[in-house]
């Protein structure tokens, strides 16, 4: 069982940054692949970036590839999104969520854990 909770969420102005983080609970952290999905009002939910559990292959949405950097620390329990030049449709709750798949899911139904979310809003 993992349990994990996403912070870093927040209000910014069209082409600033933000980080989140996603901390997770269990000592099997490093075995889980990480990913990153978000969900706009209206939309369904989409994939944003995802990390193998060893850290050494990252996949992203063609939407945030330039823009956004997933990162790991299996010392503390902690997956990262860092995003740049955000975009007004960048604006969604963002997910954190945890894989038992030795591979990289890019699909929501490839994950087996999930966070609650943290809100992003990116205004004009």
């Amino acid at each position: 069982q993992v349990q994990l909770v996403e912070s870093g969420g927040g209000l910014v102005q069209a082409g600033g940054s933000l980080r989140l983080s996603c901390s997770a609970s269990g000592r099997t952290f490093s075995s889980y692949a990480m990913g990153w999905f978000r969900q706009a009002p209206g939309k369904e939910r989409e994939f944003v970036a995802t990390m193998k559990w060893n850290g050494r292959v990252t996949y992203y949405a063609d939407s945030v590839k330039a823009r956004c950097t997933i990162s790991r620390d299996n010392a503390k329990n902690t997956v990262y999104l860092q995003m740049n030049n955000l975009k007004p449709d960048d604006t969604a709750v963002y997910y954190c969520a945890a894989s038992m798949s030795s591979g990289i899911p890019t699909s929501s139904g490839g994950y087996d854990y999930w966070g609650q979310g943290t809100q992003v809003t990116v205004s004009s």
